[in-house]
């Protein structure tokens, strides 16, 4: 699992913001949730990402340069 961390904090600035879009954000960053041991906040952003979630990453991503909320 720290293969996928290390390659989602690897791609390039634009391909995360993508990753962050709906429908793709709640599977993509709720597995990296899991990878990062926050198994319970991963399950749950896999279901909630898909409504609102998406926009904190989007957010975080932007500020950040990466997800930072919950993780």
């Amino acid at each position: 699992m720290k293969e996928y961390v290390s390659f989602i904090d690897g791609l390039p600035l634009i391909i995360r913001l993508i990753l962050a879009l709906p429908g793709l954000d709640g599977f993509v960053y709720g597995i990296y949730r899991i990878a990062k041991g926050r198994i319970i906040i991963g399950i749950l952003w896999i279901f909630l990402g898909f409504a609102i979630l998406w926009i904190i990453d989007i957010i975080t991503i932007l500020l950040n340069g990466k997800v930072t909320f919950l993780t």
